[in-house]
């Protein structure tokens, strides 16, 4: 399942100019399931404490894991996964970008430098 966490963010007026909901199925019920909640990149934590603000609304789950591709450290959150494919320490102004074979034609994980950034 795909979770809009869109109206969860902290940086909603910062992002978003006209933000929209993508919507979720309101007839899930996560009381007292376990949860596995899927990220491609952990970075400042803040995109995972609005995807778990956006599963209390479908109740409250016995269990929450995280799982992430890529770790690059710099948490503003005490967020951290219960596993993790790689931890990559990056520099702040650097991006990581996970590509996958369904999306993307290609499995790979791509470190953009700071000053490559924008055209990437």
């Amino acid at each position: 399942m795909a979770l809009d966490i869109t109206f969860y963010r902290d940086d909603l007026d910062l992002i978003y100019q006209d933000p929209v909901f993508m919507g979720a199925d309101n007839q899930l019920n996560l009381n007292g399931k376990k949860v596995i909640l899927v990220d491609d990149v952990l970075f400042t934590g803040r995109t995972i404490r609005a995807a778990l603000d956006a599963l209390l609304d479908f109740g409250r789950a016995a269990r929450i894991e995280l799982v992430i591709f890529v770790d690059r450290g710099h948490r503003e959150l005490p967020i951290r996964a219960d596993y993790v494919g790689k931890n990559i320490p990056t520099a702040k102004n650097e991006q990581i970008q996970v590509q996958t074979l369904s999306y993307d034609g290609i499995n790979q994980v791509v470190l953009v430098p700071a000053a490559n950034k924008e055209s990437a």
